[in-house]
């Protein structure tokens, strides 16, 4: 089994598109680590993850969230690998989301947000 938890903010705006009828709705979040290292000085490192969500959890997505977003995201990595126009072999990992839930209030970052939905959406594609 796999499975990948993150709680961060979202970089910037979903972008919906269509696959063959499916919405498909992409977006990054940074998740930011804290510490002090042995000096006692403070450090941080972010790091940045692509989510891809399909289905209603798409639309959901797609309509409630925006850049700043604080969300749970639940779901699993997925290693996809394409060949660019210079005949050069490209990979990327993304999360495919399963499930989110908005965090940090009733404002998510999107003018939308101010209606009231339940905080927590599945997805229905399986995958």
């Amino acid at each position: 089994m796999q499975k990948t938890t993150l709680i961060g903010n979202l970089g910037n705006n979903p972008e919906l598109r269509d696959a063959n009828g499916t919405p498909v709705c992409s977006f990054s979040v940074a998740t930011t680590e804290r510490w002090k290292d042995q000096q006692g000085n403070k450090q941080e490192k972010t790091e940045w993850h692509k989510i891809v969500a399909w289905g209603n959890l798409a639309d959901i997505c797609a309509e409630y969230l925006g850049k700043g977003s604080k969300v749970y995201i639940e779901g699993k990595n997925k290693t996809r690998k394409w060949t660019d126009q210079n005949k050069v072999e490209r990979y990327i990992t993304e999360i495919h989301a399963k499930e989110m839930e908005m965090l940090g209030g009733s404002d998510g970052g999107n003018e939308n947000s101010r209606r009231e939905v339940p905080p927590s959406y599945q997805s229905d594609v399986p995958f």
